[in-house]
Formats: structure tokens, sequence, C-alpha cells
């Protein structure tokens, strides 16, 4: 049977590309990108520098495929984990052919801003900028953002969004159909993202650690599954939290189990849900001494080439 991407292939006019989604932490990247494939493929967490890895979101189209590649939020990085993230934010949108550049409009951070923009004058690509979480402010003071981020950077479009509420998502597509070459389509069309299954299941976890600890502690975690397979029915992983310090071990832990517990609850019922499969979930927790810090722990977790 031929595949969906050679149909694809076939189709004059048909366009296609890669569009990179930056901005500082924690403005919403990642909900965007659910919000426009209607699907969740990255976490997202009130919690700044949730974003580790490169994730691509696939949007397929009668006349279109676009890849959004969504990175983590660039800003001035102190330790060595910070550091490799923008490195490799900065890398994963070097060949994409359109930038979205996102600024939340409620929590502006004018020093992240502008590291965002000197990477982008670096690329020289086509950008578009996007002001996040219209619904939150009043429009009038949207106009004053408006023109003040005209006069910064000569951007090809400015489009205010609610990425909760889905409002301008349709906008901004058409825009960025605009800049995308004519061109085959790089993934099945039935495909939404690129990750594998044990990375989502790794993300997805580090997400309930993020949502559901009040110390510093989820900055400390890394998660990584060491074994998924599936038996009678049900999908077994098998999955280490790592952290830094015997005390954060035991905060992750908690009274009991209580806090793995719940932390394994919320990720068996959501994977349940998406899967529409019986799932069981092991979790250990185990201390890598300052793995944040170390360049060999990094490689080890998937967070350092």
């Amino acid at each position: 049977m031929e595949s969906d991407s050679n149909t694809y292939k076939e189709k004059k006019g048909f366009k296609s590309g890669f569009v990179g989604i930056v901005g500082a932490p924690n403005v919403g990247k990642s909900t965007l990108l659910n919000a426009i494939l209607g699907e969740k493929v990255a976490i997202t967490t009130p919690k700044p520098q949730t974003t580790r890895t490169q994730i691509r979101g696939i949007l397929t189209g009668e006349n279109f495929q676009i890849v959004f590649v969504d990175t983590p939020g660039i800003h001035h990085p102190k330790k060595l984990l910070n550091k490799k993230l923008v490195e490799a934010a900065e890398k994963a949108v070097e060949d994409v052919d359109v930038l979205v550049f996102l600024i939340d409009v409620t929590n502006r951070n004018r020093k992240e801003e502008f590291a965002v923009i000197d990477l982008i004058k670096r690329l020289k690509k086509p950008v578009i900028l996007v002001l996040n979480k219209i619904d939150k402010i009043a429009k009038v003071n949207l106009l004053p953002m408006i023109d003040e981020m005209k006069n910064i950077f000569p951007f090809e479009a400015i489009i205010p969004v609610s990425a909760k509420y889905m409002d301008g998502i349709d906008i901004l597509l058409e825009e960025i159909l605009k800049f995308l070459p004519e061109g085959p389509a790089y993934y099945d069309s039935s495909q939404i993202t690129d990750q594998s299954l044990e990375s989502f299941v790794e993300e997805l976890i580090r997400e309930k650690i993020f949502v559901l600890a009040k110390q510093e502690v989820p900055y400390s975690t890394a998660v990584k599954v060491e074994e998924m397979k599936e038996e009678d029915g049900v999908i077994k992983i098998r999955a280490v939290i790592y952290v830094e310090r015997p005390s954060q071990k035991g905060i992750i832990i908690g009274k009991g189990g209580k806090f793995i517990k719940k932390v394994g609850t919320f990720v068996r019922m959501e994977l349940e849900n998406a899967w529409k499969k019986k799932v069981f979930l092991d979790l250990w927790v185990k201390v890598l001494k300052d793995w944040s810090r170390d360049e060999k722990a990094l490689k080890r977790l998937g967070l350092s080439e």
C-alpha cells in the first residue's frame, strides 16, 4: 500500500516545513504546541524550565504539513544543565524555515526576551511574534506592547493569542503557511509527534513531580524508563527517578511512600486514558550525586550529546 507521505509528495502546491517555537522559560510554548495539535505531546507546568528536550509536533492538513519544534526556554544560564538546555534549544532551531517567538503578556522578563532576540537576529529567519495569554489582560494594554516590539525587531507579523482557549491559533497557522516552501510531507499524516513512547512516559512522570512537589526538588529530578513492554494486554513500565541528594530521595518517596504512589497513580491514569490499555507502572528513586552538574551523568540521562 502506498504511504500517505508518498501521496502528499505528488500533490502540487503542497507546503511543508519546520517551525521553531522559541521564548523565555514558562511563557507557554508547550501549551501552544498542544493547542495547535489538539492533543498533548509536551508536558506543561506552572514552573519555569519544565521542557528539557526538543519535542516535535506534526500538524498535517489537506495541503500542508508543519513540523513544530518545541524547545527549552532561552535564558542566561548558570548551571551546566541549563547551559546544555539553551545550547540544545539554539541548535534545534538552526535549520527551521520559520521562528515563532512567544511572549507571555502577563509576566514579561525583558532580560530573557532580549536573549531570545539576540538568537533570532543571529539566525536570520522569518520571525512571527506571538503574544500569549491575552485572555488575562485588557485589550487596551496590548497596543503599547505591539508598538514596543515593532520598534525592537522587524517581525513578519505580531499575533495576539490565547493558547489556553485556542484564540488566534487559526490566524497564526495562516501566517506560518505564508513562509513555508512547497515540498513533501516528512511524516505520515496520522503521526503527531516523533517522540518515543519511553520519552513521553519520562516527561509525564517529571510533569507530575513538578505539579505535585512544593519544594525545589523537581529541578533536581530526571527520569529514565529502564523497561517498557506489553504482556497479556498490560503495558508494564519500570522507570527510575534520579535525584541529586539522599534528602531529595526522601521527599520524592514521601512518608510511607505516599508521594511516589501519588505520582504513579496520576501518571498511570493519564497513560491508560491515552492508550486505552491497562498500565502497570513500577517507579524507583535513586541518588545520582550532582547529576545536573556532571557532563557524563547528563549524557547518560539523554540531556547532553
